[in-house]
Formats: structure tokens, C-alpha cells, sequence
């Protein structure tokens, strides 16, 4: 009988034989049932957005949208990628601090729900943009940086001084900057107070606020409250000392605070985004081991991939390093036996993916997996170091395979660079 891992009934070494490795690989059933488990509990009034972000890849991004999200981007690249995965433009929400004027342009073209503008200024370059393509109503939404906070967040994006949104000290005084807008409709708010929560009272007690708050603005505005983007940042459990988020708690005190507001502005459009909740459970960084060998008493396994494909799981915007969960695929059901510290094959001592990892006996050629890796795997990783190049992904799709992003090879690094005649 063998001890090696399945993918819907998929053996892990087909998989690595076929496509090589390292490789990223994704089971969209899991991608499934995350999403559903959040979308059949959720109020009505609230819609699941996608943040791209956190997993870029084109198949991932439309088999969520085939299930019914929506989109939350950052870039032209991300914009090129919706479209092509088949999100409709109403479904589909672009932000960021910076955006360039070039994007703006392509967004106002493209009729998105919402842009979500996060300064006064560039509140006034979609105005002029819409005004040179003879657009009216261009829909936004204005970015809010809370002059509240909340604790549990793993990383804080607003309740202090950031480069995110308008401080909501200054959109109380921007009325008569929203009234004189001609080409562009203010609809409504958005706000993201951080990442990786995993107490559920705190991301209700965000929505509660976020909601107070996007109220006390269109009052003060005299906008409609037409969206809302209340944020997510739900939080997947990675390290041995973390509880998983309790779900039911987290949506039943998130439904209590949506169904007074619903009932106050009916037709309100309710966003909550999320990227890591929603793709981290179904990915796993398969690495191939080449050798096994002892320093000075600790043992180390030298794979074929490491932190240049996957950052995230050295403790990015972490103080402390933690592992995330390692397993051997190989021996997937068989015990541990002893520690391991699991490199990869770059030239640097902090290429270190896991410290003293507890696995059944390693050999050359053995398959490891890093577990919950499904997002800031590749898209926040430093993917050219030693011209390596990115992984191949792979999505898992009722039991058949699909080369979701090939490789890169070393000649088609090369190709982009521009050797100087130096004779």
C-alpha cells in the first residue's frame, strides 16, 4: 500500500514526473468548499470578492469567479487577467495607493464597478479622465483610513498614519471636493484595517465600526451609500501556536452587524474581499530532495526549491520565524523520525524554508510538501534570484491535472535581457 500523498486521487509523484519540480500545486475542490462554506453562511447583502493579490493565477482567479466572486485588483496586469478569466466588469473593484494615470484610463474604459480612490488628487485625475473620454458617472469609491483600530491583525493597513486611502478626518471635511466632481459619482466606501485576523471578535467588531462609519461619511459627504467594502483580512491558521479562525463565530457576528445596516439602505452592494482565506488551504510547494547531509549535528535537506518561490513561508512580516506546516509526500502517512531543516538551492544562508522539521526518514529524490500554500506563494516571492525562474503551477480539477503556468526556462530569462556591443 503506498504512503504517498493523493490530489483527488492523484498521486503526488505523477504529478512531480509530469510537470517536474519545484511546483506549486493547487486542488480546486478545496478552493470549492472554502467558498461555499463562506458564501451559504454569509447575509444575502454581502458579496465575496476575490483579492488577486494573494494568488494571481489566471485559472485560480475564474474557477473562484466561476463559483460566483467577484474581483479585487491592483494593476493593469490583474486587470488583463479578469477579463480574460471572465469576471464581469460590474463584479470587479480596482485599488492601490499608486495607481499610474495609464491604468486609470483602462479602468474608466472598462466600465469596473468601482475604482477606489485613495487620494484627493486622484479623485481629480479620474475627473480629468473622464472628462477627455466624454464619460459621465464614473463610478468610485473613496478609500477610508480609519482614525480607529482594532487589535489581532497580522498586518495593520489603516487606524495610523499609511499611505492607504484619505484620513477620515479629511474626508469630513471634503465636502465641497465631492460636490464639485462633475464626471465622477462617489458611491460609496471602502476600508481595510489588515490582514490575517483570527479572533472573530475583532473582525466583527471592523465591520461594525466600518459600517458606522461609511454611514457618518455619506451623511457628511451627501453621497449615496451605494457599495460599501467592509475588507476581510480573515486569517488562516500557519504555525503551531495559532487556532484556526472560528468561521461560524466570525459570520454570525458579521451577519448581526450587516442586517440592520441592509435594512437601512436596501440595494446597498455589501463587499467583503479576501485572498489568503480563500486560496491558502488548496496549494501545496512541492520540492524534490537532492541530498541529505549533516553540519555540525544538525541534519538539512537540500531541495530544489525554496524561499525564491516561496517567500511567505520564512515569516514574511513576521518578527519571529516560524515554520509552516512541512510534510514528507512521500511517506505522507508514515510517522516522524527525526528533525530536519529544509533548504533550497540558493546562495544564501537564509534560504531556509523550514528549522528543525519534525519528518519520517528523508532520502535523495523524496518529495517534500510546504502545506497552505496556495497564497503569496510565487506572487510575493523573489522569483529571479540566481535566474531560477518560477515554478510550474498546477490545478487539480475533478481529478484530472491542468499546467495552470509553465515554468520558466533559462532561455526565455535571457531573451528579455540586451547584451551591449562592447567591442
Amino acid at each position: 500500500m503506498t504512503t504517498e500523498f493523493h490530489v483527488q486521487g492523484v498521486p503526488v509523484s505523477r504529478l512531480a514526473e509530469e510537470f517536474g519540480t519545484p511546483l506549486f500545486v493547487y486542488d480546486a475542490e478545496v478552493l470549492r468548499t472554502v467558498y461555499r462554506s463562506l458564501r451559504d453562511r454569509l447575509h444575502p447583502a454581502v458579496d465575496v470578492f476575490y483579492s488577486l493579490k494573494a494568488n494571481p493565477n489566471v485559472s485560480v482567479a475564474g474557477y473562484l469567479g466561476s463559483l460566483g466572486a467577484g474581483a479585487e485588483i491592483s494593476s493593469m496586469a490583474e486587470l488583463l487577467t479578469v477579463e480574460r478569466a471572465g469576471f464581469a466588469a460590474r463584479d470587479v473593484i480596482f485599488l492601490g495607493p499608486g495607481k499610474t494615470r495609464a491604468e486609470l484610463e483602462r479602468c474608466v474604459a472598462a466600465g469596473l464597478h468601482a475604482i477606489v480612490c485613495e487620494s484627493p488628487a486622484e479623485l481629480a485625475v479620474v475627473e480629468e479622465i473622464a472628462a477627455d473620454a466624454g464619460r459621465d458617472e464614473v463610478p468610485v469609491l473613496l478609500r477610508v483610513n480609519p482614525d480607529f483600530h482594532t487589535k489581532g491583525s497580522g498586518l495593520a493597513m489603516g487606524g495610523k498614519p499609511r499611505q492607504f486611502g484619505i484620513d477620515a478626518e479629511v474626508l469630513r471635511r471634503s465636502r465641497d471636493v465631492v460636490a464639485g466632481l462633475r464626471r465622477v459619482r462617489v458611491r460609496g466606501f471602502h476600508a481595510y484595517l489588515g490582514t490575517r485576523f483570527l479572533n472573530a471578535d475583532d473582525l466583527v467588531h471592523n465591520t461594525r465600526r466600518i459600517l458606522a462609519m461609511a454611514e457618518e461619511l455619506a451623511q457628511a459627504l451627501d453621497v449615496p451609500l451605494e457599495t460599501v467594502d467592509f475588507g476581510g483580512g480573515f486569517g488562516v491558521a500557519y504555525f503551531d501556536n495559532e487556532k484556526e479562525l472560528d468561521l461560524a463565530a466570525t459570520v454570525a457576528g458579521i451577519n448581526e452587524a450587516v442586517e440592520p445596516f441592509a435594512a437601512r439602505h436596501p440595494g446597498c452592494r455589501l463587499v467583503n474581499e479576501l485572498g489568503r482565506y480563500l486560496t491558502a488551504l488548496c496549494g501545496t510547494y512541492v520540492v524534490r530532495a537532492l541530498y541529505v547531509k549533516e553540519s555540525m549535528g544538525e541534519t538539512f535537506v537540500v531541495a530544489d526549491g525554496g524561499t525564491n518561490h516561496h517567500m511567505a513561508a520564512v515569516g514574511v512580516g513576521s518578527f519571529v520565524k516560524r515554520n509552516f506546516p512541512i510534510r514528507s509526500l512521500t511517506r505522507y502517512h508514515e510517522p516522524a523520525a527525526g528533525s530536519y531543516t529544509v533548504t533550497g538551492p540558493l546562495c544564501t544562508p537564509n534560504d531556509v524554508i523550514g528549522k528543525k522539521v519534525q519528518l519520517p526518514p528523508v532520502e535523495p529524490g523524496d518529495l517534500l510538501g510546504v502545506e497552505r500554500s496556495g497564497a503569496y506563494g510565487p506572487t510575493a516571492s523573489p522569483g529571479l534570484f540566481l535566474s531560477h525562474g518560477f515554478p510550474a503551477e498546477v490545478l487539480v480539477h475533478q481529478g484530472t491535472a491542468h499546467l495552470v503556468r509553465e515554468r520558466d526556462r533559462a532561455a526565455e530569462i535571457l531573451a528579455k535581457q540586451h547584451l551591449v556591443d562592447f567591442g
